[in-house]
């Protein structure tokens, strides 16, 4: 393999992943299912735990891979645990790099 062919690859990955995000940010929600819920750190001036879930989202009948991010569960006391289905919607956390979805509370099993 030439370099040219494996820069052409990595291209077509990252195309790929582009479709997926532009796929989930083109519907206002989507559901999906918990894998698991843990704590993350904010950034530099801030410090408590933020409370996160890895979420799998659910792309209907036909598509092959589904999509696996991380979510923040907004407001305090939260009843999430793995298995629970969850409305994911799109929207940064501004002190959790990484973090560009959040869960939508009081739809489904997010009390």
């Amino acid at each position: 393999m030439t370099i040219n062919q494996k820069t052409r690859l990595k291209n077509k990955k990252f195309i790929r992943k582009l479709k997926q995000k532009e796929e989930i940010l083109s519907q206002p929600f989507i559901k999906g299912l918990t894998i698991k819920v843990y704590t993350m750190t904010p950034k530099k001036p801030n410090s408590a735990l933020r409370k996160v879930a890895k979420v799998k989202l659910n792309k209907g009948v036909g598509s092959k891979k589904q999509t696996i991010i991380t979510a923040y569960i907004p407001k305090e006391k939260h009843t999430l645990s793995i298995h629970n289905l969850v409305l994911v919607r799109a929207g940064k956390t501004k002190d959790l790099p990484g973090l560009k979805y959040k869960i939508v509370r009081g739809v489904l099993d997010c009390k």
